[in-house]
């Protein structure tokens, strides 16, 4: 599982049946900065996810990728490679809060 906080979304108007109805989000994965993990660096990259909870755009998800994201619910037939399987409260490094839900 990963952290990423969601950057936007992602419409295809045609795509692959079992794709069709889902939700498409763009997420940047967040890394607790190595030189100060009181906060979090972005990625370098987006990853394009199914959103299976209704997350919105701001939001920290947590995600998976590979073989494990056809394994959330309803996703088996689907040709996907990561999924939001979670929306973020909070994160604690060492003992301090470096994200809440509620302060963003």
């Amino acid at each position: 599982m990963f952290l990423a906080k969601v950057e936007g979304q992602v419409v295809a108007t045609k795509k692959d049946p079992n794709m069709s109805g889902r939700k498409l989000l763009l997420l940047r994965p967040q890394l607790v900065d190595e030189k100060d993990p009181t906060k979090f660096r972005p990625g370098a990259n987006t990853i394009v996810a199914v959103d299976a909870l209704g997350a919105g755009e701001g939001e920290m998800v947590l995600f998976c990728q590979g073989s494990s994201a056809r394994l959330a619910p309803g996703m088996k037939e689907a040709p996907i490679d990561a999924v939001v399987i979670g929306l973020v409260d909070s994160v604690d490094v060492f003992g301090k809060e470096i994200f809440s839900a509620k302060n963003r």
